[in-house]
């Protein structure tokens, strides 16, 4: 097993009597079914639909004080609580950044478990592991608790790109990418079933239209990665741009109808230079870019 503190992830925390109420009506997913035995992916959407900030959700027990823990981007958490607090208005509910006293560990290849901090199950995909949120001076003992080597940050990086789960910032941007384009759909981070929450209306039609042509798909490559931002070209078309990449595995947001006629033309994906080759994860439940013409 190993285990990462993650340099990148802030911690918000909501409390109080409404604060299941508040948060449901907010975010994209059904915190009633959060427990503290089950996280919940979610988002917090402009009204039109687009992502300010994603964010893991944990319940603590009420033993431990209750109240749920937000595992965001630290370099959001501070967009979060102003956004959360602009909805607060009467809700009894308090809002905390706590990313200068717990940071987040992850911990995969493995299925032990450890007393140490708030630890929770990746609600995306069981195989990205464990998290912790915890003061990051522990980061050590959890790992040795759990029997995990205490790796570098990269480590997780590459894990995370070769299972093809997007992060935000370097695959897609936060304010201009709508949760489709994310992949929230595939890794449960949208309810559609819960009712209201802002930016529902947009994500319902982009939904029940199949309107999503552009998305974060995995890719493969040979040598070094080409650099996060660059264009995905396919002969003279600008097809897409490349994210993170590690180990020959990198990420790319692409137009999924500008890539299929690309493949059905013969024409090899480019980014920097580089080749890519798309690999279809498990996880994808939407048309692929090739699949669809050899079915017909």
């Amino acid at each position: 097993m190993k285990a990462a503190l993650l340099p990148d992830r802030g911690v918000v925390k909501v409390d109080g009597d409404d604060a299941r109420k508040f948060l449901n009506g907010l975010v994209t997913s059904d915190i009633a079914k959060v427990t503290p035995d089950a996280a919940s992916f979610a988002a917090l959407l402009t009204p039109q639909g687009k992502l300010i900030v994603d964010f893991i959700l944990a319940e603590a027990t009420h033993a431990d004080g209750g109240g749920f823990f937000l595992d965001c981007p630290r370099a959001l958490a501070p967009t979060l609580l102003q956004r959360l607090n602009f909805y607060k208005l009467r809700a009894k509910v308090i809002i905390e950044d706590l990313s200068e006293t717990l940071g987040v560990l992850a911990a995969w290849d493995g299925s032990a478990v450890t007393e140490y901090g708030l630890c929770y199950r990746d609600p995306r995909l069981a195989s990205l592991g464990l998290r912790c949120m915890l003061p990051p001076h522990l980061a050590g003992a959890a790992a040795a608790d759990l029997g995990a080597d205490l790796v570098d940050a990269a480590a997780y990086e590459a894990h995370r790109i070769a299972l093809g789960a997007p992060r935000g910032g370097l695959d897609f941007i936060y304010g201009d990418a709508f949760p489709h384009e994310a992949d929230m759909d595939q890794f449960g981070g949208i309810d559609f079933d819960k009712g209201c929450f802002v930016g529902q209306e947009v994500v319902s039609r982009i939904e029940h239209r199949g309107t999503a042509r552009t998305r974060v798909v995995p890719v493969a490559f040979e040598g070094f990665a080409p650099e996060a931002g660059v264009p995905v070209s396919a002969g003279e078309r600008t097809v897409g741009t490349f994210g993170s990449g590690a180990e020959g595995r990198g990420l790319a947001l692409l137009r999924l109808d500008r890539a299929a006629e690309a493949l059905a033309a013969g024409e090899r994906l480019v980014a920097g230079g580089v080749e890519l080759r798309l690999v279809k994860p498990a996880w994808a439940q939407f048309a692929w870019p090739g699949e669809a013409k050899a079915a017909e």
